[in-house]
């Protein structure tokens, strides 16, 4: 049974193969028999009946349209190409971007008799290299507008004691913006600040803790540190 179903398909295609080779036998015989000008101009037989282009009276119109087209499209190539040169050129072709936290501890961050940066010693960005998380200092690697955020987090073992810490992010030794918490209401806090500084080459900025201030209860990834390079100068 299958092998005659195969036999009755086979001829139902070799069927419709014959078919349409007598319809392009008929087309041709008509097209040589036509006597006087053919209702189109540049009407190609030759591209009709044997490279089967399709609507050959448009052929060449559409040739300059495909030509006109390729041409645009390159022009648009080069000019992407072009813009990504100067994209490069202009960022030198660096990433700068970090992103750094304090590692999980059981014993309070300070007190300490002096301002003291907050040693981010997890890092888990560090493009560009500007992070040096054994100092927890960021040196630009090079000129331009910068991005820095920066959170805090402290929580109190004990009811009733008091939360006091002062965070401050520096520029070159100089306080920037901070963030701080005294009272004896709150057993836990966070807070957060993202700024956008102007650095030169070498220029340094870290988060420090304040003297005389802790922070407590340290969960990982809650007292965090990071920045990027938004644009070079």
């Amino acid at each position: 049974m299958r092998a005659l179903l195969c036999t009755l398909l086979v001829l139902g295609l070799l069927w419709d193969s014959v078919r349409a080779q007598n319809t392009i036998s008929s087309l041709r015989a008509a097209a040589v028999a036509l006597e006087g000008e053919l209702p189109c101009t540049k009407w190609d037989c030759e591209c009709v009946f044997k490279r089967q282009r399709g609507c050959c009276c448009a052929s060449h119109e559409l040739q300059v349209i495909e030509d006109q087209i390729f041409l645009r499209v390159m022009d648009l190539s080069t000019g992407v190409s072009q813009l990504g040169k100067s994209i490069l050129e202009v960022i030198g072709g660096i990433r700068v971007a970090f992103t750094a936290y304090l590692s999980h501890r059981t014993n309070c961050f300070g007190p300490f008799t002096r301002n003291n940066p907050i040693p981010y010693d997890v890092v888990s960005l560090n493009h560009g290299s500007g992070f040096n998380p054994a100092l927890g200092t960021f040196t630009a690697p090079r000129s331009g507008l910068y991005s820095f955020s920066y959170s805090v987090y402290s929580k109190m073992s004990i009811a009733g004691d008091r939360m006091y810490y002062k965070v401050q992010l520096m520029r070159n030794g100089e306080v920037v913006t901070s963030t701080w918490e005294d009272n004896r209401e709150d057993s836990e806090d966070s807070s957060s600040q993202t700024v956008l500084l102007s650095l030169q080459q070498g220029g340094q900025v870290y988060v420090e803790l304040l003297r005389g201030r802790k922070l407590c209860g340290n969960v990982e990834g809650l007292n965090t540190f990071s920045g990027s390079l938004v644009y070079p100068s």
